[in-house]
């Protein structure tokens, strides 16, 4: 120790324990640091492990999160059926009444057939009978002289139609080349008094020469001659000629 240190260890005789103390905890510190710090130091012994299979990695199982299930419904109790009452029919006793007067009802006298009434429906159809017998024979009669009437004008008509041919046959000149017995239609339209109005072929002869000549000799024949009788008159007329007639 140092001449300073002495003086003040006999100054203080107290502090001399407390600073060997003080000593002792440092060396006690150094030598626990000294082989703390050499363990740690140490290098580990190597491990020699030999493996002949790679263990399998464990299986994780996967858990499947199930539905829920669905919550049951409340079966409710059926209500019980209420049962009707039925009433007891009561009787129509205005249908009833009405059956009993029907039953009760007598029944109607079928009529007597009217002698004096058939009589006179008889003599009815017997008299509409004989009045259509008589109207079917006037009407039959009056047919029948229509018929001969029309006749009659025909005949007439026929002879009238005759005269004026004569008077045209006399003035046709047949051509000399002309053969067979062709025959030509001209229609005549004519005044009350006979004169010509209008000649036109309606049907040849096919000979030109013979349907010229007919033409001429209407023409001449004009006037023509009248009908004996006023309503024969017809203004227009249809008039056929053939060769051969003129012989």
């Amino acid at each position: 120790m140092s001449v300073a240190a002495n003086a003040m260890l006999y100054q203080e005789p107290g502090k001399v324990p407390s600073i060997a103390l003080a000593l002792l905890v440092h060396l006690l510190l150094l030598v626990f640091l000294f082989f703390g710090v050499r363990w740690q130091s140490r290098q580990p012994e190597a491990v020699m492990v030999e493996l002949w299979n790679i263990p399998p990695a464990p299986v994780v199982e996967q858990v499947v999160a199930q539905p829920e299930p669905p919550p049951r419904p409340e079966i409710k109790p059926e209500p019980k059926p209420v049962e009707k009452t039925v009433e007891p029919h009561k009787p129509d006793i205005a249908l009833e009444k009405k059956k009993e007067v029907k039953k009760e009802a007598p029944k109607k006298p079928e009529p007597k057939l009217n002698l004096d009434r058939s009589k006179d429906i008889r003599a009815q159809l017997e008299r509409e009978t004989a009045a259509l017998s008589q109207q079917l024979d006037k009407d039959r009669i009056l047919d029948q002289m229509r018929r001969e009437a029309a006749t009659a004008a025909a005949t007439a008509d026929a002879a009238y139609i005759g005269k004026l041919k004569g008077k045209i046959k006399s003035n046709i000149v047949l051509p000399p080349d002309i053969r067979g017995n062709p025959e030509a239609i001209f229609d005549v339209v004519q005044l009350p008094t006979g004169e010509i109005m209008s000649v036109k072929l309606r049907k040849s002869s096919a000979h030109t020469a013979y349907d010229a000549a007919v033409e001429r000799a209407i023409l001449k024949s004009s006037p023509l001659p009248k009908p004996d009788r006023p309503e024969q008159f017809q203004r227009s007329l249809e008039i056929k000629f053939r060769p051969l007639e003129l012989k």
